[in-house]
């Protein structure tokens, strides 16, 4: 099991101050980072992936920088999904989830049985095995999702970050893809996402809640202290009830 520490993290992107002095603990767990637009939430995600400079502060895994380790150090301790990953190319599905052995392989490393083994179960998790053999520009937004979601399960890191992994995906694979997040965490891995639906992020462990570029709270997701911040980033716009065993995010008109 692997802990994720920010500590007082600012980035500066261009002119703008997109993350201000940001401090949470990722920890075993599913963790959703969530906020209005402009928030910061992608970035800090990029900054626990140390994707990008810090003009403050610093992203510790296990109690290491991660500005400090090598790049292939940090690729078998990180997966990483990005918001826009490149979906083109004429790799077959199988061709791109390989890829995310590479941190193990190498470069010019052969694929070993345990290799084969872990990039079968990344598709069947992420429920692409039946394209296989499938070219990746011949797939649809969302089957293309979820070979990226694959690719980065099959790193087999301690850590799993994913920028809105829903993107494009129907509701019945959004399903999908929150039991395998929830799966993940039971397993002892330290997942962080950015979700921009509010009700799947509800289904984390925690919520992590930016505003402005500041952590505005982290808290257990039906924390009702949580759940007032998030109404309150987003000005009264949105409301949270329960429904059935869940909780639930819906528009708030006469706000």
């Amino acid at each position: 099991m692997s802990t994720l520490q920010v500590t007082g993290a600012s980035v500066v992107l261009g002119s703008t101050q997109a993350l201000r002095g940001a401090s949470v603990d990722a920890g075993p767990g599913w963790s959703a980072i969530v906020g209005p637009n402009g928030a910061g939430k992608s970035t800090l995600l990029r900054a626990m992936a140390g994707l990008l400079p810090l003009a403050a502060g610093e992203v510790r895994i296990d109690g290491e920088n991660i500005a400090r380790l090598s790049p292939a150090a940090r690729a078998a301790r990180l997966a990483w999904l990005s918001q826009q990953a490149d979906t083109s190319g004429e790799l077959t599905v199988r061709e791109v989830v390989s890829l995310g052995r590479l941190p193990s392989t190498g470069l010019l490393g052969a694929l070993t049985p345990d290799d084969e083994s872990r990039i079968d179960r990344a598709m069947r998790d992420a429920g692409c095995a039946a394209a296989h053999d499938r070219r990746l520009a011949e797939l649809s937004g969302g089957e293309r999702q979820r070979v990226l979601v694959a690719r980065a399960l099959a790193v087999g890191a301690p850590v799993l970050l994913l920028d809105e992994p829903t993107t494009h995906l129907d509701p019945p694979f959004q399903v999908a893809i929150v039991r395998l997040l929830r799966e993940q965490a039971r397993a002892g891995v330290t997942v962080v996402s950015v979700l921009h639906d509010l009700s799947l992020a509800l289904l984390a462990d925690r919520l992590i809640v930016l505003e402005a570029g500041r952590v505005r709270a982290v808290g257990a997701s039906d924390d009702p202290r949580i759940h007032r911040e998030l109404v309150d980033v987003f000005g009264g716009t949105v409301r949270i009830v329960r429904f059935d065993d869940r909780w639930v995010v819906v528009p708030q008109l006469d706000a």
